[in-house]
């Protein structure tokens, strides 16, 4: 078997949620090119991801990276905080 470190996929998105203990809820959108007209089209997935240390807040921009099932829905896990909110008020 080869011992080669496999790369894992990474995402960056908005934390949309953070009401959860030790889990944030990520939109990541992307762009598609739609095979016959060519028009370029959005698409998103809300995904699940580890925070252990509760550190990110809604609209926080985030990388997240795909690792093994932390629980029935988790299964990628906070990387790095790229830009935290802007405080209203």
């Amino acid at each position: 078997m080869n011992d080669s470190k496999v790369l894992a996929r990474t995402a960056s998105g908005i934390v949309v949620s953070a009401k959860m203990e030790k889990t944030i809820s990520v939109l990541v959108e992307r762009k598609i090119r739609h095979p016959l007209y060519g028009k370029y089209i959005k698409q998103s997935k809300k995904i699940h991801a580890d925070d252990p240390h509760n550190e990110c807040k809604e609209g926080d921009i985030v990388t997240i990276e795909e690792t093994k099932p932390i629980s029935k829905t988790k299964a990628w896990k906070l990387t790095s905080v790229d830009r935290k909110a802007a405080i209203i008020g």
